[in-house]
């Protein structure tokens, strides 16, 4: 299911805001049986927060079919921040530094247009990306600003919730499990996110950062996939096949990069899903990790959520000022 976003911004003053009409499409898997019961394996092997059980969510829900990639998030930097100015580090230079990112930034290009694309990382999982970062892209699709909407961020750092009524937002810790280890058909878990309760096999790649040993329960972990000069590196979203897929269809929930969801463990946020580097007990339903919501690494990218059937905001700019209209597509 694609499902475009169009945001308009009326006024180049706002802070952060998408300055010229653009359409954002995002595949989604629908996530249903609402009212699930959880998992009754211990998910939390590495927190003395005693035992926990994940997966059981009361709604029907959306989520990324993939991870977002770098051609999503340059299109998102090249909307809210067209000058380049990078308000509240949005972009982080090693994207385009290091052979592992994915997006360059050229200060001299035209307005609009200072994020590039690298060559073979367009639907590579953008990395090098905070919880703060996760957020405010969120924020865009749902209203065209990065500081309002889902979460309401306006500088603030700590531990932010998610609003009510949010329509597009970081995954609660329970719905990214259930999309990745839930077997709605006999209710049921796997331990990986590839129906499969055996370890996965390590995918290698090809010239370009495809998985060029797909099929089931392939996962890009364990620094197999040598590719761009690098001993291990993030593969092209959803390149294992449909054989490697969850039971919901989500790709990559086990490895590539570590994926933010909107946990709270102390003062971090929660990770799950291992990445291109780790060892396949990452990968498991039974490891759970937390990160500073600031920090960003070369392993760590996210996917998103969103209510059925979302909407967003369309703003309007007419001779008589502002008008503000909501699209139901």
């Amino acid at each position: 299911m694609k499902i475009p976003f169009r945001c308009l911004a009326p006024l180049a003053a706002l802070s952060l805001v998408t300055p010229a009409f653009a359409v954002f499409n995002m595949d989604y898997v629908s996530v249903g049986n609402p009212g699930n019961t959880a998992d009754t394996a211990d998910g939390d092997i590495y927190f003395t927060e005693g035992v926990q059980r994940y997966g059981s969510v009361d709604h029907a829900y959306n989520i990324g079919k993939y991870e977002v990639t770098n051609a999503q998030y340059a299109q998102f930097l090249n909307a809210v921040d067209p000058s380049g100015a990078n308000a509240n580090g949005i972009y982080n230079a090693s994207m385009g530094s290091t052979m592992r990112g994915g997006i360059t930034y050229t200060s001299g290009s035209a307005s609009g247009s200072k994020y590039t694309i690298r060559s073979n990382m367009g639907e590579k999982p953008v990395n090098y990306v905070s919880w703060y970062d996760a957020a405010r892209f969120t924020n865009w699709m749902a209203t065209g600003n990065t500081e309002t909407g889902s979460y309401t961020l306006n500088g603030n750092t700590g531990l932010i919730t998610k609003n009510v009524g949010a329509t597009v937002y970081i995954p609660s810790e329970d719905e990214w499990y259930k999309a990745a280890y839930s077997n709605p058909a006999n209710a049921s878990y796997s331990l990986y996110p590839t129906q499969s309760n055996t370890a996965p096999t390590i995918a290698a790649a090809d010239a370009s950062g495809n998985i060029s040993n797909p099929g089931a329960n392939v996962v890009n972990y364990n620094s197999g996939a040598d590719w761009n000069g690098q001993d291990g590196n993030v593969t092209t979203v959803g390149s294992a096949g449909a054989a490697s897929a969850s039971f919901y269809g989500t790709f990559d929930q086990g490895g590539n990069v570590w994926e933010w969801n909107d946990a709270v463990i102390g003062s971090s946020r929660g990770l799950r899903g291992g990445s291109w580097y780790n060892l396949d007990y990452n990968l498991a339903s039974s490891s759970r990790e937390g990160g500073d919501p600031s920090v960003e690494y070369d392993d760590y990218g996210f996917r998103v959520a969103s209510v059925p059937e979302p909407s967003c905001w369309v703003l309007t700019i007419c001779a008589s000022g502002m008008i503000l209209t909501r699209r139901k597509r």
